[in-house]
């Protein structure tokens, strides 16, 4: 069985004759009688019931080979494309967004972009999901970075999502802090810790399990602001909870005091930090570059 094969019982499926299928594919009918026959002796079944004059009708076992054979040539065109898309250089622009914290995963990645493809302006935003989410649905940027949360992946269903990393929920602490010293802290050692906390629906989800089972938190305050945050837990005011890589970015900065402690949550699953843009072909071949070029680095 070969490409050219799939083809041609594609073109006779679609026109329902051999010698339409034979003139649209530029070969004699009997080049089309030949392979059909020949793919048919090949997987033992019959493709198409003849008629006089050349007809076709594909069989109940044909219309299932037929479809399979399209759905690879589809694939196949989608791989030249994209190959196309690769070989071309590229220009335009690419907005993206991310969720406060990770933007550090981000600079790397879009410095040696920028090298490769110079002649592409790029905009980075720092966002809160929800609002990376109106903006892709409303197309003011072309992708966002957010976690992926379950809800989230079955409330937008007109948007794509994919997995970049996986990570876990930390405690950020001071480092003079008590909690700094253990290795990992269950919820109930936590109980009497004053909370900030970031604005977000991952963030929310923990805390209302926590009080269900604890009671409720003492929350300073609640915040879209990281700055405010740091400040809070820098000058050990409280502590706070985040994913372990937004906090990868203190273990360089020698003027932060911040210092992250395991969550010991029972039942607790892996959080995912990943990339959402629209479906199919509304995500631009920039977006794509760039998301190939993402996934290769993280």
């Amino acid at each position: 069985m070969n490409l050219e094969q799939m083809e041609y019982i594609v073109q006779v499926a679609k026109t329902g004759s051999l010698t339409s299928a034979a003139q649209q594919s530029h070969v004699t009918l009997s080049a089309i009688s030949q392979s059909i026959s020949a793919m048919e002796a090949e997987l033992g079944i019959t493709l198409f019931t003849r008629s006089r004059g050349s007809g076709a009708t594909p069989t109940a076992e044909g219309q299932v080979i037929i479809q399979k054979a399209n759905e690879v040539l589809m694939k196949l065109h989608e791989l030249r494309e994209e190959a196309q898309s690769f070989s071309n250089e590229l220009s335009g622009r690419l907005k993206i967004a991310t969720i406060p914290g990770p933007m550090h995963l981000l600079v790397d990645v879009i410095a040696k972009f920028k090298r490769e493809n110079p002649n592409v302006k790029i905009e980075v935003y720092e966002k809160g999901p929800k609002e990376i989410l109106h903006d892709i649905e409303h197309n003011h940027i072309d992708a966002g970075l957010i976690v992926l949360t379950e809800n989230v992946m079955r409330k937008y269903k007109a948007l794509s999502f994919e997995r970049l990393l996986e990570g876990k929920i930390v405690v950020g602490v001071n480092s003079r802090s008590p909690l700094s010293l253990k290795k990992s802290v269950t919820p109930d050692q936590l109980v009497n810790q004053t909370f900030v906390l970031y604005d977000d629906e991952q963030i929310r989800d923990i805390v209302t399990d926590f009080i269900s089972v604890y009671g409720n938190l003492d929350i300073l305050f609640i915040t879209n602001n990281t700055q405010a945050i740091d400040n809070a837990v820098n000058e050990g005011l409280a502590i706070t909870l985040g994913l372990d890589y937004s906090f990868h970015s203190y273990d360089d900065n020698r003027d932060s005091n911040i210092v992250t402690v395991d969550l010991d949550l029972p039942g607790k699953e892996p959080v995912y930090y990943g990339w959402v843009s629209p479906k199919g072909k509304n995500t631009s071949h920039i977006s794509k570059r760039f998301m190939n070029k993402l996934k290769y680095e993280l």
